[in-house]
């Protein structure tokens, strides 16, 4: 593998300010997950029962069999757990995204009816609530299609939000190329939303948690009770309004399922988060889809002009192959070893040019040394530098010597060659004039072995340099 797909990088140190309404400092989003009635069971032509996210210890699936138990438990989501949650969330005047698995909602008219009259969001959570990681692409693209068709005959519109939850490695790429979809939700990559180009188009990505998710009651480690359960949504919210009010709002998700924080010991804990939000100000509380049509609006996707870890060899080379001083087989090798979205910044791909300068030889490192030119000699004299270097020592006057300064330089840079062998370099856009005198004048004190070392380190850091004049 020499280009690594995962984006391990995202928005690095300097996430763009969400600018939610209201100059709130965090978003917090209510998802309810509506699957009774869509999960795996004969009835629905499935192989086997269900065993997922239900109050029976070490549940399994029954190859043919209906499982009473879990069956009833599902069936108290939509009887009773369902409308404890309405109440709640309608009572309270706070608006609500459903993800609705389309099977789901087709048996559950009075629900779909009291979530459309709230006026919540209904976004899709696919055709059936069951596991897609072992469906090929074809059999996984006509189960969002039909997801689509179904929540259409139910809702009256077509989703524009998109949850699987149980999902493959190919969900994200089918549901955009099915198109239309202001958001797709199946990462938990960020606290904020994300544009990702899929198919040479950008989606908007609004990432979840499985953190903040009712499911822990179920799963280990998870929640034993209602207060832990409080006790966690309420420490996660206090940290992200602290970074919001620190100027980095942030967006907080929480998931809830019918069958579960439904239960009355569990609920009480969510009410108790509910009443708490109430009393902060700068608080947003939106639909996913306000979300996404916010963040369209104020962070529109803008194409990068380059993305170094997708360009062919050619075009890499001939971009970076100057980075270090004549030395394109750095570049060279940087394309041929591993790369991906975090290497598509100058720090990223710094790293990459700078590990192959450090795995080279002891004789490559000194080429590559030995190609930097002098200070203000020679080549400066008769304008044969790269442009690179031509704008660096202009940027500390070396371009402008007087007739003792140009002869205190040759001086320095004759005895300096002849001790170590190679020119002596430093970063000069970190320096002036009298600074690169002064550490002249020290480091020509230095063992070859330390000034060897210390020479390496300052083609790192003009390479750096050069970098971030080129990229982000």
């Amino acid at each position: 593998m020499n280009r690594y797909p995962r984006d391990m990088h995202g928005y690095g140190q300097t996430p763009p300010h969400a600018n939610w309404p209201g100059g709130a400092h965090v978003a917090v989003q209510f998802v309810l997950n509506y699957e009774e009635g869509g999960e795996n069971n004969i009835l629905h032509g499935d192989a086997a029962s269900e065993a997922f996210l239900v109050d029976v210890l070490g549940a399994a699936p029954w190859p043919g069999q209906r499982h009473a138990n879990v069956e009833s438990m599902y069936e108290y989501g939509a009887r009773a757990g369902f409308w404890r949650l309405h109440r709640l969330f309608t009572e309270a005047g706070l608006p609500v995204t459903v993800y609705g698995v389309s099977s789901a909602l087709m048996r559950a008219p009075t629900q779909l009816a009291a979530m459309q009259e709230a006026g919540w969001e209904i976004a899709s959570h696919g055709h059936k609530w069951v596991q897609h990681k072992d469906m090929a692409p074809d059999e996984e693209r006509r189960e969002i299609a039909e997801a689509i068709r179904l929540h259409e005959i139910a809702t009256g519109a077509r989703p524009r939000g998109w949850y699987t939850g149980r999902s493959s490695l190919n969900t994200i790429d089918l549901v955009a190329e099915a198109g239309g979809f202001a958001y797709i939700s199946d990462t938990y990559d960020d606290d904020l939303p994300h544009w990702r180009v899929i198919g040479g188009q950008p989606q908007l990505i609004i990432p979840y948690s499985l953190s903040t998710n009712d499911m822990r009651f179920v799963t280990a480690p998870g929640f034993d009770n209602g207060e832990e359960y409080f006790t966690f949504l309420k420490d996660s919210f206090d940290c992200l309004y602290a970074e919001g009010q620190a100027g980095a709002p942030r967006m907080m998700s929480i998931g809830l399922h019918c069958r579960l924080v439904g239960q009355p010991g569990r609920f009480q804990g969510l009410r108790k988060f509910v009443d708490y939000i109430q009393g902060f100000e700068k608080i947003w509380v939106p639909t996913r889809l306000e979300i996404a049509e916010h963040w369209a609006r104020e962070h529109p996707y803008i194409a990068p002009e380059t993305i170094p870890s997708q360009l062919g060899k050619d075009d890499f080379v001939a971009r970076y192959g100057s980075i270090f001083e004549h030395s394109p087989w750095i570049a060279e090798r940087a394309w041929e070893a591993e790369m991906g979205p975090a290497n598509d910044n100058a720090v990223g791909l710094h790293f990459a040019l700078r590990s192959q300068f450090r795995m080279a030889t002891p004789e490559e490192r000194l080429a590559v040394l030995r190609a930097h030119p002098d200070l203000a000699g020679k080549l400066a004299a008769a304008k044969r530098l790269t442009a690179d270097s031509t704008a660096e020592q202009a940027s500390a006057g070396l371009d402008a010597l007087t007739d003792a300064e140009r002869e205190n330089f040759t001086a320095l840079n004759k005895a300096y060659v002849e001790k170590f062998g190679f020119p002596f370099i430093i970063a000069v856009r970190d320096h002036t004039k009298a600074s690169i005198l002064e550490n002249f004048r020290r480091r020509i004190a230095n063992t070859p072995e330390e000034e060897f070392a210390t020479a390496c380190g300052q083609v790192e850091r003009i390479a750096l340099l050069r970098l971030k004049a080129l990229l982000p």
